[in-house]
């Protein structure tokens, strides 16, 4: 069980890397287009984020567990 939730943090880790440098992507391009991306890909991120928080804290506490 642990591997696989620590499997699943390193995915939502990396998730957030690739959103992150996608929208900073978007946001250098500029025009309407490009912020309007780059708000959509800001908030994924911050969607992601959340998910890895909320997975490592439910990790840290199974690992202490056992």
């Amino acid at each position: 069980m642990n591997k696989i939730l620590l499997i699943a943090v390193l995915a939502v880790m990396l998730g957030v890397v690739i959103v992150l440098a996608k929208g900073i992507g978007s946001f250098g391009k500029g025009g309407a287009e490009g912020a309007r991306k780059s708000n959509r890909m800001m908030w994924w991120r911050i969607g992601l984020q959340t998910l890895a928080v909320a997975l490592i804290f439910i990790f840290v506490t199974i690992a202490g567990k056992g």
